[in-house]
C-alpha cells in the first residue's frame, strides 16, 4: 500500500521539465535550435519575446539548455495550478494557513548528476544587461538554516566572481540576514529550476522559524532530500543545485544590478558564497529570470498579496481582493478592495495593508463595485 501512496504522489509531482513538454504539447513556448549566447543574447529574446515562455536547446557557453518567460502572467500561474486567477489568493492563502511537511526521498533527481569539482563556467549562469556586474543568477531559490528557528527559504541574487564563488545580495532584515548575523556564515543550497510552489513559497513573507517547504508542499506535493555536503533538505526535483557557505564578514562588491523597479542598484559591499558541490538532473535545465520584467515583478509580488490579505481580515475588514498593481512594479502598490461596513473600514484596511508589506509605499482602499485591476 505504501508503494502505491508513494507512486501516486510522484505522479502529483511536477518537474520544470515535465511542465515544459507540458506547454509544448499545448504550443504555448517558443523553442530555439540554433546556439545562443547566455551573454546578453538570451535575456534579449526573453526580452521580445515575454511573456511567451521560450526553451533555448543550445546554448554556446555551455551544454545544458536555458529555458524562461515561464510565469510571467497570473494566468500562466493559474493554468500551471489548473485554478481561476481570482482563486489564486485563496489558494495561496489556505497553503499558508494549512502548511504540511513534504515527503522525504534518497533518490533524487537534482542529484542525478554529483559534479567531481566546482566549476561555475560550466553552467549557463545569464549575463541580463550590459551594465551588469557580472552573470547572476537570478531565480535562485536559497535553502538556508538556524539552530534556533531550522529552515527557510528565500530568493537572493548572486553574482558569479570566479569559478567557485559568488557573492549574494543579501537584503537586510530578511531572515537570512539574521541567520547570517547570529551565526558569522551559514551553510545553503542555491537551488535553480523549480516551479511554482517552490518559487511562490519563497517569496512568501511569513513568521521567523515557518519552513517555506511546507507551503511549498501544501500548494502541490514535493519531495525533498538531504544535501550532499550541507546540513539542509532541499528540494528533490530542482534542476540545479549549488551547495556551499556564505560568509558575513568576506565581501566584494556586488552589482550594477538592474532591479524589480527597473533601474539600476548601486554597488555594495556583500557575503561571498564559497560554492562547494554542484549536483544536477541528467537533462537538467537553467531557469532564466528576467531582473525587473514581468515574471519577477509577479513571482515577488503576487505572494504577498495573501499576506497583505490576511492582516487586513485581522483587523476585522471585510476584504474581498487585493492587488499589488503593476503600476507600482508590481511592489510599491496595493489595491484593496473591501466591502465597507463601518466608518474606519479604510483606516484599518491601511493599516493592514502596510503591515502585511513593509515595501509598500502606496495604498489604496475601495468600495465592493470597483475593479482593481482597471489601471
Amino acid at each position: 500500500m505504501d508503494n502505491i501512496l508513494w507512486t501516486v504522489r510522484e505522479a502529483c509531482v511536477m518537474t520544470l521539465e515535465n511542465y515544459i513538454k507540458k506547454l509544448s504539447k499545448e504550443n504555448k513556448i517558443e523553442r530555439f535550435d540554433k546556439k545562443i549566447s547566455r551573454n546578453l543574447e538570451i535575456a534579449g529574446v526573453l526580452k521580445a519575446l515575454e511573456p511567451t515562455p521560450a526553451l533555448f536547446e543550445k546554448v554556446k557557453e555551455s551544454e545544458f539548455r536555458v529555458t524562461g518567460n515561464l510565469f510571467c502572467t497570473k494566468e500562466q500561474i493559474a493554468d500551471y495550478f489548473g485554478i481561476k486567477t481570482e482563486d489564486i489568493i485563496p489558494t495561496l492563502t489556505k497553503s499558508i494557513e494549512n502548511r504540511s511537511p513534504p515527503e522525504a526521498t534518497k533518490d533524487a533527481p537534482c542529484q542525478e548528476v554529483i559534479r567531481d569539482s566546482v566549476n561555475l563556467d560550466d553552467i549557463p549562469i545569464l549575463v541580463h544587461n550590459e551594465v551588469d556586474g557580472g552573470p547572476y543568477i537570478s531565480s535562485g531559490v536559497v535553502v538556508s538554516s538556524d539552530p534556533e528557528f531550522g529552515q527557510n527559504l528565500d530568493f537572493h541574487r548572486a553574482m558569479q566572481i570566479g569559478k567557485d564563488r559568488m557573492v549574494t545580495r543579501v537584503v537586510r532584515g530578511r531572515d537570512f540576514h539574521k541567520f547570517l548575523e547570529r551565526n558569522g556564515e551559514v551553510d545553503v543550497a542555491y537551488c535553480i529550476g523549480n516551479t511554482p510552489e517552490i518559487l511562490i513559497a519563497a517569496a512568501t513573507s511569513v513568521e521567523t522559524g515557518v519552513d517555506e517547504l511546507e507551503i511549498a508542499n501544501a500548494l502541490r506535493p514535493i519531495r525533498v532530500t538531504k544535501a550532499k555536503t550541507v546540513d539542509l533538505m532541499i528540494p528533490a526535483d530542482s534542476e540545479f543545485v549549488l551547495e556551499g557557505r556564505v560568509f558575513l564578514e568576506e565581501k566584494a562588491d556586488e552589482g550594477p544590478f538592474i532591479d524589480l523597479t527597473e533601474t539600476v542598484d548601486v554597488i555594495r559591499q556583500e557575503p561571498i558564497f564559497e560554492v562547494k558541490k554542484i549536483t544536477h538532473r541528467k537533462t537538467a535545465i537553467w531557469q532564466g529570470l528576467l531582473p525587473g520584467r514581468s515574471e519577477h515583478k509577479v513571482l515577488m509580488g503576487m505572494p504577498r498579496e495573501p499576506t497583505v490579505f490576511r492582516k487586513v481580515a485581522e483587523k476585522g475588514v471585510d476584504v474581498l481582493d487585493v492587488n499589488i498593481t503593476p503600476g507600482g512594479a508590481s511592489w510599491l502598490h496595493i489595491a484593496i478592495k473591501i466591502r465597507k461596513k463601518n466608518e474606519d473600514d479604510g483606516i484599518k484596511a491601511l493599516e493592514g495593508a502596510f503591515g502585511g508589506h513593509r515595501s509598500a509605499k502606496h495604498v489604496w482602499v475601495y468600495d465592493d463595485d470597483i475593479d482593481i485591476y482597471n489601471e
